[in-house]
This record gives structure tokens, sequence and C-alpha cells, in this order.
């Protein structure tokens, strides 16, 4: 990202064009905000056909994973821009917190999780860098490929 071009602006030079954010499944926000942080509950992989499902390292590839954790990325991005009204007000990627439908011992988790670390940098450039936890787990909600949860910094 330039210093000149804002996070939304780089969105629409990347010809990315974000998901409506999902409908809440439960008795919880999808995002709070406290103080200076906004903190997004956990996003499942899906894409304009439904949740992207399957298990990693069985019935399907690291790529397939990839893809799944930046269709995460870009559902919490609309999270955000709901929950803010811009990308523009996003001041730091805090945190990002990654699962992985996985078979048992799987070690590329954080291969998966670059899918979704690897966009934040394209929209964020320095401000998308985060810590981070890339996580296999035995199941998912909806048997979705990947989880995405994160902490941003508001401006």
């Amino acid at each position: 990202m330039t210093s000149e071009q804002t996070p939304e602006q780089r969105l629409a030079a990347l010809g990315i064009v974000l998901p409506v954010p999902p409908a809440q499944g439960g008795n919880y926000l999808p995002a709070r905000h406290v103080g200076s942080l906004l903190f997004l509950s956990g996003v499942i992989s899906s894409d304009e056909t439904g949740v992207l499902t399957g298990v990693v390292g069985l019935e399907r590839s690291i790529e397939e994973g990839r893809e799944a954790a930046r269709r995460c990325a870009l559902t919490q991005l609309a999270v955000i821009r709901q929950a803010l009204g811009a990308l523009d007000r996003v001041g730091q990627i805090v945190t990002l917190n990654g699962y992985v439908n996985a078979v048992p011992g799987f070690p590329d988790s954080p291969k998966v999780i670059n899918g979704a670390s690897d966009l934040l940098v394209e929209v964020f450039g320095e401000a998308g860098r985060h810590a981070r936890a890339a996580i296999g787990v035995s199941a998912l909600p909806r048997n979705a490929m990947v989880e995405v949860q994160m902490v941003v910094a508001v401006r």
C-alpha cells in the first residue's frame, strides 16, 4: 500500500469487493468496540455459494485452506466496515487467531492462516501486520475449513 492510498482505495485498486457481513448466528455481537479497540467475533470461511467446508489434510489442500482463510479476512473487513463506517478508521490489526479444521497432527496451520494475514498486509500495509495464533482443530461450526477472530486498533 502506498502512503497516499487509504485502505478503502487499496481495496478498490486490488479489485476487491467485500461480501455482505454475516447475520448474527446466536446471542453475541459480531463486533464490540471498547475504547480504542474493536474486538471481532470469529467468522467461518464462506463465499457467495455458502460455507467453504472440509478438513485440510484430508479432502482439502493447503491452498484451498489458504483461500478459505483469505475469505474469512474479507468477511472480517466487511464486519469492520459495518462497525466503524470505513476501513480508513483502522489504525492497526492487533491480533488474528486462526483455526483450521485439520487432520490430527496437521503441521501446516500457519501456511493456511497466511491466506488471511497476507490479505491484511495487502490492504493495510505495515498496519496490517499482527500478532497471531494458527491452530489446528478437530471441528469447526458447519464443518467450515477455517475460522478467524481478530482485534483491531481504531483511530
